[in-house]
């Protein structure tokens, strides 16, 4: 095990609520110590993949690196736990920087409310009658309605998340795209969603918002009976996660398109 008096390397350790999150951290803590996240040159964050885009969150505007451990369920964006050769582990990490979407979210009353997404920004219908949407892109109608039990637009980090739930793309880090994927279509009924480029501009209007009205959701800030949303990534703010050598995020990417 690396001796921890070997490196000045500040590290944070934050944690989920589960009591195995909570356990990793006093250990580690008691291991390598901690200091507060706004003093720390990088945050190792302990839970599932929630936690991780919880901790990316908190980070937004310092741009502080993140390597996760999982202590959680999924872990799809973690590393392994264990707690031998943590600061070896840090210092030779991969990177995988992501940028954020913007949402801007009018509601039925004029009020505007706006949101980052690490994952996704997705619409969902909030009653049991389906949505209709019109969907633009940098300013030219694409749909003219679209009924469905609503749509998402997700990054290429996201792309494993909600969106291949709804049977989106999976999208490799570096493509430079976005997915726009329908979340059960009824009509047009073989409309299956559409890849755009990462600069794009994307609108959505409810249609007959008063009596189908419709939510906006970007990661877990939402706002509802929405009128109309506008997304597009912001390329100023750049997030850094950290993959242990030979388990990069664009390896993972790749693995889980040949997942069974």
């Amino acid at each position: 095990m690396t001796d921890p008096a070997a490196t000045d390397l500040r590290i944070a350790f934050v944690a989920s609520d589960r009591p195995e999150a909570q356990a990793a951290r006093t250990r580690l803590s008691s291991l390598y110590g901690s200091v507060l996240p706004e003093e720390a040159e990088v945050i190792v964050a302990l839970g599932g993949d929630g936690f991780m885009l919880e901790t990316l969150h908190t980070v937004m505007e310092r741009s502080i690196p993140v390597f996760g451990m999982n202590r959680g369920s999924v872990g799809f964006l973690m590393n392994d736990y264990a707690e031998d050769d943590l600061l070896d582990r840090l210092t030779g990490a991969g990177r995988a920087v992501i940028h954020p979407l913007q949402m801007d979210a009018w509601t039925e009353a004029g009020a505007v409310h706006s949101g980052l997404a690490i994952n996704e920004v997705s619409l969902l219908r909030q009653t049991r009658q389906s949505a209709k949407l019109k969907i633009s892109v940098d300013g030219r109608v694409r749909l003219e309605e679209l009924s469905c039990d609503g749509c998402l637009l997700a990054t290429a980090a996201g792309s494993t998340a909600y969106n291949l739930s709804a049977h989106g793309p999976i999208i490799p880090l570096e493509s430079r795209v976005l997915a726009l994927t329908p979340i059960s279509a009824f009509r047009p009924r073989r409309w299956r969603g559409a890849l755009l480029p990462h600069e794009a501009k994307v609108c959505f209007e409810v249609l007959e918002a008063d009596k189908r009205p419709v939510s906006a959701t970007a990661d877990s800030f939402e706002v509802r009976r929405v009128a109309r949303v506008e997304v597009r990534e912001r390329r100023d703010i750049a997030l850094t996660m950290l993959f242990d050598a030979g388990r990069s995020f664009e390896e993972r990417v790749l693995a889980e398109q040949f997942a069974s």
